[in-house]
Parts: structure tokens; C-alpha cells; sequence
């Protein structure tokens, strides 16, 4: 197994209990819901507990109608003089109300206890998915860029929901614990030497579960682990397949998918067969239990009926103690995905929304964007990207960004979009540092194409509108015609309702581009950023495009990164950037005749024009 795949080691107990705390965390918004749980809960006990207790009087009434408070227990006693004023006619009568009102006031509380936890579940579940949404639309972009895409859609699809039932499983396990604290004190109220046998050997028996349970945290991490490298394999075969098919890799990314499906079932198996486990070593050792207690009881002096009782709410709480364990084992083996959801919700805390926006409102752009002296460094690399770059990027003129790959073009369209702030030096807005403009305005100003197109699962016209959700339908087909989409798009089946498939899937590399420019289009944004925009396009295409944009740089700035030098024909100011420095800038007459880089990469793609 590569490093970088090896299943981490268990965490400590105490990180683990940390882990479950953090559930409470899921409850800020509702507070008085978890105590008022656990308080219907603990009512729900009481009830059941009296209703239980009753049954010592009424079996003693059954069998000594003039009984008297003379059995030498506590709670035998007092619950039998409760009854004296009684008439012996109706007092059976008057007991067995009082054990069905018990029975039914249980039944409300506990019913109320569900119905309240459902409602606080569906409220805590939203609002973990979509917290931990927020912060992935928000984090710092570096931390997008290191997460895996596997790891985040698992966290996101998987382990928030095993969270919320650890969630839930932490508040039976709450109720169970009042349960079995209730059921305790009545077994003490009729006998303390036998409670304490019981308490001896039900410790015994949680010290076996305990072992049990260690295992399962064991496995439930390996799980965890697996299913999120189940999630990458599944991912990287799904987004690759042009590749995959392209390279008949088939068979090997089918062999990848079965190992890591079998690596989840194998796992899935053994937790399922160590929870198994409980049921038949409670039976065992509870039945034991049972019987030795019973021996017991005939031979000490007190009532048969309380001993009865109490063999009868032994008998009601061994359940209850195995439900503990199941709940205990249950929430360490989701104690991983709780891990695994707070360390992203923790880490995306780290990583905030960096850069923190400003607070200065944006205006229209008049004299452009300088960056003065900027260097820039990737989180933990030695290498800058940029290196004391200085450039101008006027308004209403189109600068293009050209240079060998790993130049830092990309990186310099990542610091005008603010994803990044520079390491060194300043970038200016109208001689405004970027910093201190609000954010989220800054970046209404801006659209961008780029030659990696994403298209959502949706119509034509939900594609193009997503560059301005409150354009009118004339507006998209304007747009469109900007474009050179509407012709293609009005022979569609459905024409702008097309629906066009996951990343526009059933259209061509040409037509998802000039879908993503008439997006681009639409948003009329002050500043036009265009990766490699007309790659994918035909001559005819790319002609009418380049039309658009200089038509369109009238209106906005145009920011351009192109290798193909055909598209930066007409660009005002061109920079080449290589190895994160500004090598050369001048138009495209003054590079071609300084001879320098640019003019060698111009000979490459154009010989006979440099003849």
C-alpha cells in the first residue's frame, strides 16, 4: 500500500471523547432541547419504574386482600401504605389504574422524547451539512486546491449523515443511562446486597463488551479511511474516463475499484459480526445471572413478591445495559466520521475565508489594476511562483498574459481574482490597494473563461443565466449570439431547455467554450478574464469570438492568458512571464522586433510569418 494510503493509526481515547463532544457543538442554535430530551427521558424512567413498583402491592393485595406495610422493605412498605385508606373491595382496582396510568403517562413521555428528537435531528442534520457546505464554499482557496476531491465529496456524502447518527445515538444513549440509573435505584430500594451482585457481574459483562469495542473504534477507523479512498477511485475513474478508455485502462481501473469495494465490504463484515457478538454473550451471562439471582432470593427471609418484582426489573434492565454497550460500540465506530467531519469543520476554521474581505465599496473601473513588486509563494513550497512582478493592466484595453507553462499566468489571474494574496508587494485598483475593497463586490465585477469549461447538469439557458441570475430571457439569447452560440443552440432538440448532461456532456469542446463565454457575456463585468478561451474553437469560431471581445473591450478590460499566440493578435499590451518573472512587455510589434522570447515562441507557431 503507498504511504499516502496507509489506514491511520486509532486515536487516543481522549481525542475520541473530544470527538463526541463536538456533537453538542451540532446544538448551539437549540440549547434547551438536549436537557429537555434527556428530562423527558428521565420522567419516562419514573414512570416506568412506579408502574413497575406497583406490582408489589397489587401482588400482595391478590394474595393477602387485608395486607399490612410488614415486609421488612423499604419500598415494598411505603408503597403498600399507600394504599391503606384503600377499601379491600376496590384497592386491586385502584393499583391496577394506578400501574395503567403509569404504563400510559410512560408511553406520552416517551413518545414526546422521540417526537422532540426528531425535530431537533432534522434541524442539527441540516445544519451540519449545511455549515460544513458553507465552509467549503468559503475556506481559503489553497486548502480546495490540497484537499482531495474524494476525501471532501466522502465527508460531504458519507460521514455527515454516520455523524448525525452518532448524534442520535448519543442522545438514546443519554436516556438509556437514566433508564438503567432509575431501574438501579429501585433494585436498591428492595435489595442492596442482591444489586450489588448485579452491578459485580454486569460490570464483568460490560468489561467483555469493552473489549468488543476497542475492536470496532479499530475497524470504524479503517472504514473511514477506505471509504474515502473508495470515493477518490470511484471519482478520478468517473472524471478521467475519456482517458481511461482512451488508454483501454478499462481492466486495471476495474481491478482498482473491486479491491478498494472488497476492502469495504471485508471491513463492513467484521464490524457487523463484532456487534453480533453482543446479543449472544449478554444472553449467556445474563441468563446466569438470572438464575443465580432467583436461588438467591428463595433463600433470604424477605417478601416473594418484592423479590419477584425485583427479579422482574432485573429482568427489565438487562436490556437496557445492553443497549448502553450497543450504543457505546455504535458511537466509537461513528466516532471516526464524527473525527473526520470536525477536523474539515476545524480545518476550514483555520483556513477562513482568506483573503478576509475589505470594506471598501467597489466602483467602475477608470484607470486599471497595477501590481507593483508582487512575489508570490504557494502554501509550504520554497519556490516562488512570482517573483517581483510589475505590471499595468489598463481599463478598456485588452493585456494578454503569454509564456511557457509554469510561467505564473494562472497564479497572476488567481491574485486579480483575489483567490491568493500576494507574499510581497502591493495590487492596485484605481491606486487603491485590493485588500480594502469589499470582497464579494470586487469579484461581481469580474467573469472569467477558461480553457477547463464547467457546465452544470442543467439547460442551456440555466448554464448561461448562472453569469447573471436575474437576466431576462432576451438578454441569455443576446449573449448567446455574442458567442456564436445561438445558432447551435437553436438546433438543439429542446433549443435553450436542452438539457446538456454533467459538465455538458452532450455537447462538443467548441460549444461548451462558447456556452461558457456567452455566460461570461451576460454578467457584463467590468473585467474579462479568458484562459486559453478559443482552444477548442474551429477559425470560424474563433474569429467571431475575438470580434465579441473587441467589441466588448470598448465596455471592459480584457485580461487575456493564451498559448496560442493567434488569440493575442490584437491585445494592447502583452506580458511574457517565465519563471515567475515579467521577461519581456511591449506590444505585439515592439516584442517581435526585441527578438527576445516572445518573438522565438511567435516563430514556432507562425515560421512563414516570420520569414
Amino acid at each position: 500500500m503507498p504511504q499516502s494510503e496507509k489506514i491511520p493509526l486509532q486515536r487516543p481515547r481522549k481525542k475520541e471523547i473530544e470527538n463526541i463532544r463536538g456533537l453538542f457543538s451540532l446544538l448551539r442554535l437549540h440549547p434547551w432541547a438536549i436537557p429537555a430530551i434527556i428530562g423527558l427521558g428521565a420522567l419516562s424512567s419514573l414512570a416506568e419504574g412506579f408502574g413497575i413498583s406497583l406490582f408489589i402491592p397489587f401482588l400482595n393485595g391478590m394474595e393477602q386482600p387485608a395486607f399490612h406495610p410488614d415486609t421488612g422493605i423499604w419500598l415494598a412498605d411505603t408503597l403498600a401504605g399507600l394504599f391503606n385508606h384503600v377499601a379491600p373491595a376496590h384497592r386491586l382496582m385502584v393499583i391496577a389504574w394506578f400501574i395503567f396510568g403509569a404504563i400510559l403517562l410512560k408511553a406520552l413521555l416517551s413518545f414526546s422524547t422521540t417526537a422532540l428528537f426528531a425535530w431537533l435531528d432534522m434541524h442539527a442534520a441540516h445544519r451540519l451539512r449545511s455549515c460544513l457546505f458553507n465552509r467549503i464554499l468559503r475556506v481559503e482557496y489553497g486548502f480546495i486546491e490540497a484537499s482531495p476531491s474524494g476525501k471532501l465529496y466522502n465527508t460531504l456524502a458519507t460521514e455527515t449523515w454516520r455523524t448525525r447518527d452518532a448524534l442520535e445515538t448519543l442522545v438514546d444513549l443519554i436516556i438509556s443511562l437514566c433508564m438503567i440509573v432509575v431501574y438501579t435505584a429501585l433494585l436498591l430500594l428492595i435489595s442492596w446486597k442482591l444489586t450489588v451482585l448485579v452491578i459485580i457481574f454486569m460490570s464483568m459483562i460490560s468489561g467483555l463488551v469493552r473489549v468488543l469495542n476497542r475492536y470496532v473504534k479499530n475497524l470504524s477507523s479503517k472504514l473511514t479511511h477506505t471509504n474515502a479512498l473508495f470515493y477518490k477511485r470511484m471519482v478520478q475513474a468517473l472524471e478521467g474516463m475519456k482517458v481511461v478508455r482512451a488508454f483501454g485502462r478499462e481492466p486495471y481501473e476495474q481491478n482498482r475499484f473491486n479491491k478498494a469495494s472488497e476492502g469495504i465490504s471485508r471491513l463492513v463484515m467484521k464490524l457487523t459480526l463484532a456487534a453480533s457478538l453482543v446479543n449472544p454473550v449478554y444472553e449467556i451471562l445474563a441468563g446466569g445471572l438470572l438464575v443465580y439471582v432467583l436461588f438467591t432470593a428463595l433463600r433470604t427471609p424477605a417478601g416473594l413478591t418484592a423479590l419477584l418484582v425485583f427479579i422482574f426489573i432485573l429482568y427489565r434492565l438487562q436490556p437496557k445495559i445492553k443497549e448502553l454497550d450497543e450504543q457505546c460500540i455504535k458511537l466509537s465506530s461513528l466516532s471516526a466520521s464524527v473525527a473526520d467531519v470536525m477536523s474539515l469543520l476545524d480545518r476550514a476554521a483555520i483556513h477562513p475565508s482568506s483573503p478576509s474581505s475589505g470594506n471598501v465599496p467597489v466602483q467602475d473601473l477608470k484607470k486599471g489594476i497595477h501590481l507593483h513588486h508582487v512575489s508570490f509563494y504557494y502554501p509550504n513550497s520554497k519556490r516562488p511562483a512570482l517573483r517581483d512582478v510589475s505590471i499595468s493592466i489598463e481599463q478598456a484595453r485588452a493585456t494578454a498574459l503569454v509564456g511557457p507553462s509554469g510561467g505564473g499566468k494562472s497564479t497572476l489571474i488567481k491574485l486579480v481574482l483575489r483567490l491568493y494574496d500576494p507574499t510581497e508587494g502591493e495590487i492596485l485598483v484605481d491606486d487603491r490597494p485590493l485588500r480594502q475593497l469589499d470582497l464579494a463586490l470586487w469579484r461581481k465585477q469580474i467573469a472569467m473563461v477558461s480553457q477547463d469549461v464547467y457546465l452544470f447538469d442543467a439547460t442551456v439557458r440555466e448554464n448561461i443565466a448562472y453569469g447573471r441570475l436575474d437576466a431576462d430571457p432576451d438578454e441569455i439569447v443576446e449573449a448567446a449570439r455574442q458567442a456564436d452560440a445561438h445558432g447551435f443552440i437553436s438546433q438543439l432538440p429542446d433549443g435553450y431547455d436542452t438539457q446538456i448532461g454533467e459538465r455538458g456532456v452532450r455537447l462538443s469542446g467548441g460549444q461548451q467554450q462558447r456556452i461558457a463565454m456567452a455566460r461570461a457575456f451576460l454578467r457584463k463585468p467590468q473585467i474579462l478574464i479568458l484562459d486559453e478561451p478559443t482552444s477548442v474553437l474551429d477559425t470560424i469560431s474563433e474569429s467571431l469570438i475575438q470580434d465579441a471581445i473587441q467589441s466588448l473591450r470598448q465596455e471592459c478590460t480584457v485580461l487575456i492568458v493564451a498559448h496560442r499566440l493567434s488569440t493575442i493578435q490584437q491585445a494592447d499590451h502583452i506580458v511574457v512571464l517565465e519563471q515567475g518573472r515579467v521577461c519581456e512587455q511591449g506590444d505585439l510589434r515592439q516584442l517581435l522586433a526585441a527578438g527576445g522570447l516572445f518573438a522565438k515562441l511567435y516563430e514556432l507557431q507562425f515560421p512563414k510569418n516570420t520569414a
